[in-house]
């Protein structure tokens, strides 16, 4: 069931009237029909991966209680790493499986060894990174003594899989989710309003921009042999727009309808194309996968503490771990790569926490050199972006060589009237909304306010005109093969 679809739109409002319509607002009901629904939801993808979802939830609400028993640090390390193993070990061979078997026999080819390696005819569950992930970071938390077991199995089991984002994300914390799913929860209207504006802004990201730019980034680079270099620029930067507007407005949508139940989820973006280097870019970008990798794997390996050595082998190493969390394909881990050492100068000179506040914060306008820093940063990731979206490293390499060619230098092969309206001045005038409202939890949250009620509710009318006009047919959201 994708959020930007009609079942949907029929899915949230009768879930919603009937969590609130509970008596007395029981919380312990409200946490079953929440289950039920999200179960529900996941079976809408496929009910045969449903007890995978199940299983996984099971095992680790079980170790984690073996391992707050433990009476001996030997049995807690079992369950501890019973519990890792098994995770690892459904995420390795649904998505990573054939990609070291494929690897292997390449290996093996160069040493002039021909194998046919075994693999496997399966697809990948819709969301097993993102619920995995869930369950590794409370079992570890649960070892390392941060928090208690959760002895509630309908509570656990709605901290995994709670609907809203249990296929993309956010990646939920323990010590973050579970207490709102074990507090009583009341109707806040002033909350609901809010999480409404996200989610139609969310929509308007996805639907209008996402979805329209997809069909140019799409064309350029899957026929890239037939275009010059600009128009290969032109792709890469569809493509930039693409996965920013399809990604944060998933993210937009599920925090906006977590807070029409009275939920607040984790925030996964903060308008990281504003960003002046690298290093702000990785606090604004996919925020919850950035500080799971911070805190589950940087900082176990030291950190920034050490030699100058260490801190390089530790970034290294997460951007890598975060470019292969993507995909079992080595254009991820190269991009992954690139970004390591994108940020490395900032690592090395100590200018990786120069810019925490927001860019040209209480101003209108940036300064020359603010809007010098942006660009930059915004083509560095650009350029990223091209080895995330191709197929393979050769196909990467292909559309490079287009681009640092002499045909960069004449017109796009694509006209602005063919481009046309949705895909050249809307990009245009939703940068302009997302800067206005940079200094907010989402470009909506106070844009228009103030202004006559009038005024604002005609523009949440041509927001929602402007998605069932350019809609089109349903599209599903990037990061669902993830």
């Amino acid at each position: 069931m994708l959020f930007n679809s009609i079942d949907f739109a029929i899915f949230l409002p009768i879930i919603f009237i009937l969590y609130w319509s509970l008596k007395n607002k029981d919380l312990k009901y409200q946490n079953i029909l929440l289950l039920i629904a999200s179960y529900f939801f996941y079976s809408c993808w496929s009910w045969k991966f449903l007890f995978l979802l199940v299983f996984s939830t099971g095992l680790d609400y079980f170790t984690g209680l073996k391992i707050a028993d433990a009476d001996t640090k030997k049995a807690k390390r079992f369950w501890f790493w019973l519990s890792i193993s098994v995770n690892l070990g459904f995420l390795g061979v649904f998505k990573y499986y054939n990609f070291f078997a494929d690897s292997f026999a390449e290996a093996l080819e160069l040493l002039g060894v021909h194998v046919s390696p075994w693999t496997l005819s399966i697809i990948l569950p819709v969301g097993i990174s993102f619920y995995t992930f869930h369950g590794l970071s409370y079992v570890i938390d649960i070892y390392k003594n941060r928090i208690e077991p959760e002895k509630n199995f309908i509570n656990y089991s709605v901290f995994v899989s709670f609907f809203p984002l249990l296929v993309a994300g956010p990646i939920e914390r323990a010590t973050h989710l579970l207490p709102q799913i074990k507090k009583k929860r009341t109707f806040d209207y002033t909350k609901a309003a809010d999480g409404l504006r996200q989610i139609l802004w969310g929509l308007f990201m996805k639907i209008v921009i996402a979805n329209n730019c997809a069909k140019f980034a799409d064309m350029i680079f899957d026929n890239s042999a037939d275009y010059n270099g600009s128009t290969h620029i032109l792709g890469a930067v569809f493509f930039t727009i693409q996965i920013y507007c399809d990604f944060s407005g998933y993210s937009n949508i599920a925090l906006g309808t977590a807070r029409l139940f009275g939920i607040e989820l984790l925030r996964n973006f903060s308008f990281p194309y504003f960003s002046r280097d690298i290093a702000e870019f990785w606090r604004r970008w996919h925020i919850s996968l950035s500080t799971w990798f911070r805190d589950y794997l940087y900082i176990p390996l030291g950190g920034s503490k050490g030699g100058t050595w260490k801190k390089i082998r530790n970034t290294f190493i997460i951007f890598l771990v975060s470019g292969f969390w993507h995909g079992a394909n080595w254009t991820f881990i190269i991009w992954g790569l690139l970004n390591a050492l994108y940020i490395m100068p900032s690592i090395l000179f100590k200018t990786n926490r120069n810019n925490l506040d927001t860019v040209a914060q209480g101003r209108l306008f940036p300064s020359l050199k603010e809007i010098f820093s942006i660009v930059i940063t915004f083509c560095l990731t650009v350029f990223a972006w091209i080895f995330f979206r191709a197929e393979s490293v050769s196909d990467a390499w292909r559309y490079l060589s287009k681009i640092f060619s002499a045909s960069t230098f004449s017109a796009p092969q694509i006209s602005i009237s063919t481009l046309g309206f949705v895909t050249v001045v809307l990009p245009i005038l939703f940068f302009i909304i997302e800067w206005i409202g940079r200094e907010e939890q989402h470009a909506l949250a106070k844009l228009g306010l103030k202004w006559p009620r009038a005024i604002r509710y005609t523009l949440y009318y041509v927001i929602i005109l402007s998605i069932f006009w350019f809609g089109g047919e349903e599209q599903q959201f990037i990061y669902f093969q993830f």
